[in-house]
């Protein structure tokens, strides 16, 4: 058997009433002219939207393929033992060209329960913004469900929900349960479960082409919304540059910011788990396996397979990079 690589993958692109051309500008992605693009999907194991290798000798492969043929040797052995060939993370750029629904997620046993799928925990990385965009999370102040639904049923859940003014290197975390929109825009990296289960609360009173609103699920929702207030939304952290400096740290994924003008060694072998590198800004190499070297640029996702213990990423010019994996902690419980 031949050895595994660094893994590119082709982005599945959708196209949403909300989405624009951002990803080509921002983020060099291949996207049809006048498209409205809302989302690049780089790495993804949801049912017929899985996956397919663009590089080297396991090209046009699906993802789903490879983990059956490698398993742990591609996502690591305690990760194969818990998911098996389900690939457990989503990975997306998105454009909100104009605003998101107002929406909520469920969680993990009401998914399950549901819909026989896996909730959808997720984070949001800022890679660019509008001056004075902004976004929604969670409520402003103490809520109930009456309440709620008297200001839903009024067309006034814009007064009782939590805007943040956003900027370039914002993080926010958006547990399972809490309401939330990514505003006008704004060009970011989500992170998430790997689930395509939303509930759709409010829509701006907008009709898509052909006249129609857009389903809500309203019911759906109600048992699923935290209605508590918190005192922050958006999560502080502190890049060092040539570092991988933590930025979340969540059951469901580890997430690390990486700036670097300088080589950097790697060495996963306590891990046990693949590891994924979201090239915000700059381009670099991973050198592997000894002499091996693959190139990733701006706007490129790149998976590491759990069997590459040891790599070395040069930077071509000043990079800037997320690195992704699931911590062992979440598999031991």
């Amino acid at each position: 058997m031949n050895q595994l690589y660094p893994l590119k993958f082709k982005p599945i692109f959708k196209e949403k009433i909300w989405g624009g051309q951002n990803l080509k500008l921002r983020l060099n992605k291949n996207i049809p002219s006048g498209k409205k693009i809302g989302e690049s999907w780089e790495l993804s194991g949801i049912d017929e939207n899985i996956s397919v290798v663009a590089n080297g000798f396991l090209e046009g492969n699906e993802l789903t393929e490879l983990i059956e043929v490698y398993m742990g040797d591609i996502v690591g052995e305690r990760i194969y033992e818990k998911f098996g060939t389900e690939f457990p993370l989503l990975i997306k750029y998105i454009d909100a060209n104009e605003a998101l629904s107002i929406q909520v997620h469920p969680d993990d046993n009401l998914a399950f329960e549901r819909h026989k799928a896996s909730g959808k925990t997720e984070m949001w990385y800022i890679i660019d913004c509008k001056k004075d965009a902004e976004l929604i999370s969670g409520f402003n102040h103490e809520m109930d469900k009456s309440h709620y639904l008297m200001h839903l049923n009024k067309n006034e859940i814009q007064q009782i929900v939590n805007y943040e003014k956003v900027k370039q290197g914002d993080v926010f975390f958006i547990p399972a349960g809490r309401i939330h929109a990514i505003g006008a825009g704004i060009v970011l990296a989500e992170i998430q479960q790997t689930s395509d289960i939303t509930y759709r609360i409010f829509d701006w009173n907008r009709k898509d082409e052909k006249g129609n609103y857009r389903e809500l699920h309203t019911e759906q929702a109600l048992d699923v919304i935290d209605f508590k207030k918190y005192d922050s939304y958006k999560t502080t952290y502190h890049s060092v540059p040539n570092i991988s400096s933590p930025i979340l740290s969540a059951r469901y994924f580890q997430t690390n910011i990486l700036e670097f003008d300088q080589t950097i060694e790697k060495n996963y072998n306590q891990l046990d788990c693949f590891v994924i590198y979201m090239c915000i800004e700059g381009k670099f190499e991973i050198e592997y396996d000894e002499s091996e070297k693959i190139t990733v640029k701006k706007g490129e996702t790149i998976l590491i397979p759990a069997v590459l213990e040891h790599l070395s990423l040069n930077p071509v010019v000043r990079s800037k990079l997320l690195e992704v994996y699931i911590p062992e902690q979440e598999n031991e419980k």
